[in-house]
């Protein structure tokens, strides 16, 4: 029969999606390595030039919140044409940018659009794809849920020996442009979008809110951080209780039923964790190689690169393995994975070989990628059609809040061991090492919770016969 290869070719639709959400994530982390130009050109100091990843990552966590009710509210194309529409003014308006005010305005600008693709993708591939293909789908959105940002800092060594950090945005545009046309000449409308009025008292809460506890945990360590961090959680609270009113309406900005579904929230869980551990890794590593070791940042690069490819390519082979064989196959080898590449973290000295940081990077990002299809497909699939678009918003959202709090927690536990070894007679590179090995050692102890998680999760997801926002039955013991 002819239609049966076409059933197991990947929608047009998600393959457009997937391109234009790597293309705007990438963005997320591209700035890393230009910092120490950036400080040289626009005369501005490392913390004003920090701000510029912040921003970013405070945008995304401000506005994911409002996207669930969003994509419900307007069509696919609309949706797509508007966030690759605003990125595409944001990257412009950076590539030009006179002086570094300008060049914080067009970050933020950038994130708007970035925070709605990748809820759209999820919500999109969760109503297109029939439940037998997800995780081979599922596969190509590693992707662009965590190749772009580990290839971040990558992209950014090579471009910034070119030449200026401008060509980080005016090597972006032209691809940004050619894949937004192609997007709106090809895509094709999924679903219907519904009437309804938005509670702007839910937009003002979730955006301070999250975006304070973001901003409150990047800047953990400094004086007023903690106060931040409780507003914040207060903020949220608030936030969290309109919602609960609101859905007595039918209502909310963000639908929290999604967390009736254990599946899901297990899979929330264990994502978070995942989060947090690799962006950890992702803050230490470049600081050892380039403090400790001495090595440029397009070494540093270079030597992270391919794990972020093993990560990207093992994604398609992991979703079809979760086809066959189910999630928890998977995902039990994969966390105990991250537990073991994490152990071996803890070892680093100012003499041990760089093929062996490679391979325990590379190892991590291959453990990773057999936890994160499948805890994606596992989670998303537990729930109902209508909670697709929140229960995507909300898994963007946690992934904001847990780098945060990954990279807060590691750069915390360094400073402070750091400090207590200066304070006992070490030299500083002895000191920043212990320091460092620290900081590893209490990720890899906060990843065993994720071994947990992974034996609690099902198999495949539950079936649900009816589209309501209903919880699903209790979860089974793991067998």
């Amino acid at each position: 029969m002819k239609s049966a290869p076409t059933a197991r070719r990947t929608p047009p639709v998600i393959r457009l999606l997937v391109i234009a959400t790597f293309v705007v994530i990438l963005n997320e982390t591209i700035m890393i390595n230009a910092i120490p130009r950036l400080m040289t050109d626009l005369h501005i100091t490392e913390q004003a030039a920090q701000w510029l990843s912040t921003a970013f990552m405070l945008t995304m966590a401000a506005v994911i919140p409002v996207t669930g009710w969003f994509l419900q509210r307007v069509t696919t194309r609309r949706a797509y044409a508007l966030a690759m529409g605003v990125f595409l003014g944001g990257t412009a308006l950076a590539a030009v940018a006179p002086v570094f005010e300008v060049l914080l305005l067009a970050r933020i600008v950038q994130a708007t659009g970035t925070a709605v693709m990748m809820p759209l993708l999820m919500t999109t591939l969760m109503t297109v794809v029939p439940p037998q293909e997800r995780g081979r789908v599922m596969g190509n959105v590693t992707l662009a849920m965590s190749v772009a940002p580990a290839m971040g800092p990558a992209v950014s060594g090579v471009l910034l020996q070119l030449g200026s950090w401008r060509l980080l945005f005016l090597a972006v545009l032209p691809i940004a442009g050619v894949v937004t046309w192609r997007g709106l000449a090809r895509l094709e409308n999924v679903g219907e979008p519904e009437a309804g009025t938005i509670d702007w008292f839910s937009v003002v809460t979730a955006a301070a809110g999250f975006g304070s506890l973001v901003y409150g945990l990047s800047r953990f360590g400094e004086s007023g951080g903690p106060l931040i961090v409780a507003a914040g959680a207060v903020l949220i609270a608030v936030f969290v209780l309109r919602q609960l009113r609101l859905q007595r309406r039918d209502a909310p900005l963000l639908d929290l039923r999604v967390l009736r579904h254990p599946t899901y929230t297990l899979a929330l869980l264990l994502m978070s964790l995942g989060f947090m551990t690799m962006l950890g890794a992702m803050i230490l590593l470049p600081l050892y190689l380039q403090n400790l070791r001495g090595l440029s940042p397009l070494e540093t690069g270079l030597l992270v690169m391919p794990g972020g490819l093993a990560m990207g390519l093992l994604g398609p082979a992991v979703g079809r393995l979760f086809d066959r064989f189910g999630g928890r196959v998977l995902i039990v080898p994969g966390s105990a994975g991250i537990v073991l590449t994490l152990a071996g973290f803890t070892q680093v000295s100012m003499t041990m070989p760089y093929w062996q940081l490679l391979g325990l990077h590379a190892l991590l990002m291959v453990a990773l990628a057999a936890t994160f299809t499948p805890v994606f497909t596992l989670g998303l699939g537990a729930l109902p059609a209508a909670l697709y678009s929140h229960g995507s918003s909300m898994l963007g959202t946690l992934q904001q809040v847990a780098a945060a709090f990954g990279t807060a927690l590691v750069v915390t536990v360094m400073a402070a061991r750091t400090e207590t070894r200066l304070a006992a007679g070490a030299t500083e590179a002895l000191a920043q090492l212990d320091g460092m090995r620290l900081a590893f050692i209490v990720s890899a102890a906060l990843s065993v919770a994720t071994v947990v998680l992974a034996v609690l999760l099902p198999k495949h997801p539950p079936v649900l016969d009816e589209p309501a926002a209903e919880p699903e039955p209790a979860l089974e013991p793991a067998r």
